[in-house]
């Protein structure tokens, strides 16, 4: 996420938009203006509805145990996963809090990593890897989620196709009371991506202990990276410069925070104005996705390059393509033009030898578009606009040479956990958002939106959500919240014994929705998560289903 709201005023937190899109836009399930009165008996029957659902009845699970024990017994040692904040977000912390120390960045400690099953029978013994804190706001939090880098490639718990991989995360679930939502989400996402050849994390919960203490439940996950098990595009040999090569990339907020040979700008074709989509033909309202002008208050999001590249050529290379991908979906979105790519990549030009849509089609794989905008609308993230949104493209000699949507990240604030789609109605993520700060300015996600009007996309997107519907993806999803809920209730409560962070939630509550904060055990916390993604699967099916 973008700040962390322990440091903003509860003025900002009041009035966070409650609904799925800015209150112009129709279909959204409440306006800023609802009356507060009506807000809150909105939640308390949220909450009340969602403690009376019949919790299934599971035989208690124990999960493994991933114990990581430094290397160094210097008595500080611990600060290597207690003490470190992004220094990013130490420095915006520092800005306006007199007086903060700004504490040391995220290191790598060497360790060792034993890895055992719920019957303790060991999977991995003494492996030697590093560990870090790892993340952005959440490492502001006491619990810090982190990464392990072992010295050798080694498969975890089966995951990633049982592919061993040497980078791996922890997940420390720290504002998400019911620990679920980062879980459910990979695994509908797992679904509906896998359905077309595309990449999602896989996950599973584990204890974790460092240094012999119990650290909590963590939620292990793949890294989002390139690997012939991830993101599966061509990687380039050291020191190589030339462009045919697979570039992995994220729609990121904090792309100014990276080196220029792994960042850049994106103009959106000369930040043309964009249709919210709202079911209802954007009733006149529009939306640019970049600042107009110097006194407006909308930041900019850039674009991270995840992966290696090796030279200026490299980045110029993608940038181009991604600025030029962006302006054919538009002028076929929005002018009923078709535009094409030279033969170098180095430009485009109009062409009525194919259709506006045989153009997107000929750059953007579309299936894994719609694949992403069910997923993200799915889900109501509020970061949808700002960060954790990754594509690629693969230039190399099998690659479709087509960008590609995949990949998708951080959960911890959808699903009902912010005041986004509350009541689980209204189309979000092609719409009008509002910034996670508190409503300061209203914004989208120009590449869930720039296609959202076409009446081809539109069937693409009715016709995968009816396939996953009629599969069962969605009730699996809310199956996976209630039974991990239920079976894992012991674990999550020696959890919250340890951490104390549900009931006394003061370090992150301005960011929660009204009956998100409310809940005060993990059983709670799942009950509503449960109950809040019933009712988005129904509403969209309203909408979607053939």
């Amino acid at each position: 996420m973008k700040h962390s709201s322990k440091y903003l005023s509860m003025a900002l937190a009041a009035v966070l938009l409650t609904g799925c899109s800015a209150p112009a836009v129709q279909n959204s399930s409440q306006s800023a203006e609802t009356p507060a009165d009506v807000q809150t008996d909105a939640t308390e029957a949220i909450a009340e509805e969602a403690t009376e659902k019949e919790r299934p009845q599971v035989e208690q699970k124990t999960l493994p145990v991933l114990s990581i024990t430094t290397k160094s017994t210097d008595p500080d040692v611990m600060k290597f996963v207690t003490e470190p904040v992004a220094e990013h977000v130490a420095e915006a912390i520092a800005s306006w809090t007199p007086g903060y120390k700004i504490p040391i960045a995220p290191y790598y400690e060497e360790c060792t990593v034993t890895l055992t099953d719920a019957d303790g029978i060991s999977l991995l013994a003494d492996a030697d890897a590093q560990v870090k804190v790892r993340g952005n706001w959440t490492t502001v939090y006491e619990k810090k989620p982190l990464r392990i880098k072992f010295t050798d490639k080694t498969n975890m718990l089966g995951l990633c196709d049982g592919a061993d991989q040497r980078n791996w995360l922890l997940l420390a679930e720290y504002k998400d009371g019911s620990m679920l939502r980062n879980k459910a989400a990979f695994s509908a996402a797992k679904e509906i991506l896998g359905a077309d050849g595309l990449y999602s994390t896989d996950s599973e919960f584990v204890t974790v202990e460092i240094n012999g203490e119990y650290y909590g439940v963590y939620l292990l996950t793949d890294m989002q990276q390139v690997s012939s098990h991830r993101v599966d595009i061509t990687e380039p040999e050291p020191e190589y410069t030339g462009t045919d090569i697979g570039y992995f990339l994220e729609f990121d907020g904090y792309f100014y925070n990276e080196d220029e040979l792994h960042g850049f700008h994106v103009d959106y074709a000369d930040n043309a104005a964009l249709i919210p989509y709202d079911g209802n033909d954007g009733t006149g309202n529009r939306i640019k996705c970049l600042p107009s002008s110097i006194i407006d208050p909308k930041d900019d999001v850039g674009f991270t390059i995840k992966s290696e590249i090796n030279s200026q050529e490299q980045h110029d290379f993608i940038e181009n393509f991604v600025n030029n991908t962006y302006r054919i979906m538009y002028e076929a979105a929005y002018n009923d033009k078709a535009f094409v790519f030279d033969d170098d990549y180095s430009s485009i030009s109009e062409t009525s030898d194919i259709t506006p849509q045989e153009a997107v089609e000929k750059v953007v794989n579309v299936d894994s578009l719609a694949d992403t905008y069910i997923i993200s609308d799915l889900t109501c993230d509020a970061d949808i606009y700002w960060s954790s949104f990754y594509m690629d493209v693969d230039f190399g000699e099998n690659g479709d040479r087509k960008l590609t949507f995949e990949a998708p990240w951080d959960f911890d604030s959808s699903m009902g956990n912010k005041d986004r789609c509350i009541n689980g109605a209204g189309f979000y993520a092609c719409s009008i958002v509002p910034d996670v700060n508190g409503n300061v300015y209203k914004t989208c996600n120009p590449w869930l939106v720039v296609l959202a009007y076409e009446d081809w996309y539109q069937d693409i997107i009715k016709e995968k959500w009816t396939r996953a519907y009629d599969g069962g993806v969605f009730d699996r999803a809310i199956g996976l919240v209630e039974n991990d809920s239920a079976a894992l209730q012991d674990e999550f409560t020696k959890n919250y014994d340890k951490w104390d962070n549900i009931k006394h939630n003061e370090d992150f509550v301005n960011e929660l929705s009204e009956p998100a904060a409310a809940c005060k055990t993990e059983q709670e916390a799942a009950d509503f998560l449960a109950d809040w993604l019933r009712k988005r699967v129904d509403w969209l099916n309203t909408k979607w289903h053939k």
